[in-house]
């Protein structure tokens, strides 16, 4: 009788153990770095009548995931922009850092940035950074408004089972260092 406990005790962990992925599915950073990569199509007129205006096309875009900002994706990326200002026509390069929040759209199966904040713009020439600065408040609202409609991340019955079952029972989101991880329903 003990024996049989014993491997009846056995069976059940081993069967839990393997169980324990199903809890959960993980988006890594590179997924949703390839995502962004993939997606991520930001161009937009922006800018003050008569003071400055812009048109900014957003050309790469990289994320952290919960390592600099804790529960947070910290997103840095490169912009072009062509403005006009007091100053006449110009050209810039811009390096973007920005942190939002992951939210999970369950009825989308889908993971959007919230409350997305501008931590740093730096333009290139310096010559033009005043002007950026300008700009700075209606480039974060831009971003914010294009961020919380377009996902970062859509899961997919397509790409495997467990993303599938995650598309099915997901309950939320957890932000982790390196990862997001979605919870799910048991």
């Amino acid at each position: 009788m003990r024996k049989y406990f014993s491997i009846l005790t056995l069976c059940c962990g081993i069967l839990l153990t393997g169980c324990d992925h199903l809890a959960s599915y993980t988006l890594s950073e590179q997924e949703i770095n390839q995502s962004l990569s993939k997606h991520a199509n930001y161009e937009k007129d922006i800018g003050i009548d008569g003071l400055a205006n812009a048109h900014i096309i957003l050309d790469t875009l990289h994320a952290e995931v919960g390592r600099a900002v804790a529960n947070q994706v910290v997103l840095s990326g490169h912009a072009n922009l062509r403005f006009t200002s007091l100053f006449g026509k110009q050209k810039a390069d811009l390096q973007l850092k920005m942190s939002a929040v992951p939210v999970f759209n369950r009825e989308e199966g889908a993971v959007y940035l919230h409350d997305l904040t501008i931590i740093d713009a730096q333009a290139q020439p310096e010559k033009v950074q005043g002007v950026i600065d300008s700009l700075k408040p209606l480039l974060a609202t831009s971003l914010r408004d294009y961020f919380t409609q377009q996902p970062a991340w859509v899961l997919s019955s397509d790409r495997s089972k467990a993303e599938s079952l995650a598309k099915k029972y997901a309950t939320g989101i957890e932000v982790k260092p390196g990862e997001l991880v979605i919870p799910l329903a048991p």
